[in-house]
């Protein structure tokens, strides 16, 4: 539980009452959709993979939870969607092959790739309202000090092992990983109180400082925090690996550095469900699927496997592919 303590503890002063709900989210859709950035673009410029409730779309405008009728996550009263760009292995030749994600082995083996995803607090917060989104990273980034002067706890695990944890990256490893690549995001926790959104999806929330909201965003949201498990191993084999040793993997919008590391949220929790789980101090079990939540109705992983969509954009994702999905200029790797 080291890690997920860590975690709840970056974002408000300590108190006795904490909520550290976690759950699994299985893989939904591989798409080029992007409601926030791209809104009513089909198709956005590069590939996501998302989770979540199965009204994910172009824009995102409807009533989520009275539209959905089901969610990939194990809480039934979540519909909301988190995504994240897809990795990709560039191999010595040139080419490039989609890296799959898959469950997480601390409970969650039998999840259909997707997510793990938490939503952490330490004492009284304000859950989500109707219509929030939000966005974190930029995948403009390409340096450590540009990823660092603005966001937070945003990293890569080379997994040695299921049980890896420390030995954290702000850049993709830079070596074979064992057990595969897990990839953290953890989103800001102070809100204006306010705006749902924002022109930049950003500009409404922010990260505490000294452990409190700035003045400018008063109020206390739960932390929001995802988990992805991509599957690295079977490209493990240095000899498939650029000759000039470099490492291998690309995000989905050209970046081969991993600075570009960046998530999407787009609430979609069923009535005051988040807001009685937060002030229940919900929790879940680190090694089982199980939520210790009498106030959250559940499903299994098996129910939460069968909630996908097809893409609604038609192109060849499977297989060595001689360029990115969308092959737009900022898709070129750098």
């Amino acid at each position: 539980m080291r890690f997920l303590l860590l975690a709840a503890a970056a974002i408000a002063p300590a108190v006795e009452a904490a909520a550290t709900l976690r759950f699994s989210c299985s893989e939904l859709v591989v798409e080029r959709l992007d409601p926030l950035v791209n809104s009513g673009m089909s198709p956005s410029p590069h590939l996501h993979q998302v989770v979540g409730g199965n009204t994910f779309n172009a824009t995102m405008l409807e009533d989520i939870p009275s539209l959905a009728t089901c969610t990939s996550c194990t809480p039934t009263e979540d519909f909301s969607n988190y995504w994240t760009a897809t990795l990709f292995f560039r191999a010595r030749n040139g080419t490039f092959h989609r890296v799959n994600t898959f469950g997480n082995e601390l409970g969650f083996t039998s999840a259909h790739g997707g997510q793990t995803v938490y939503y952490l607090s330490s004492g009284k917060v304000t859950a989500f309202k109707p219509g929030f989104r939000m966005t974190v990273g930029d995948p403009t980034f390409r340096t450590a000090k540009q990823l660092q002067a603005k966001y937070k706890y945003m990293d890569f695990t080379c997994l040695a092992t299921p049980m890896t944890r420390g030995g954290q990256t702000l850049n993709f490893p830079n070596k074979p990983c064992a057990a595969g690549i897990m990839i953290s995001l953890r989103f800001p926790t102070c809100w204006d109180g306010t705006n749902v959104d924002s022109p930049d999806h950003q500009s409404h929330v922010a990260y505490p400082a000294g452990n409190r909201c700035p003045s400018t965003h008063p109020v206390t949201i739960p932390q929001v925090f995802y988990e992805t498990y991509w599957d690295t191993r079977p490209f493990n084999d240095k000899s498939q690996w650029p000759a000039d040793g470099s490492q291998p993997f690309v995000w989905s919008f050209g970046d081969a550095t991993g600075y570009g590391i960046h998530g999407d949220y787009v609430f979609g929790w069923k009535g005051d469900a988040l807001q009685r789980a937060m002030d229940t101090n919900c929790n879940s079990d680190l090694f089982a699927n199980r939520i210790n939540c009498p106030t959250l109705k559940t499903q299994s992983l098996d129910q939460a496997n069968k909630c996908t969509m097809k893409p609604s954009v038609k192109e060849n994702l499977d297989g060595w592919l001689t360029e990115l999905p969308g092959a737009c200029p900022l898709c070129k790797t750098v």
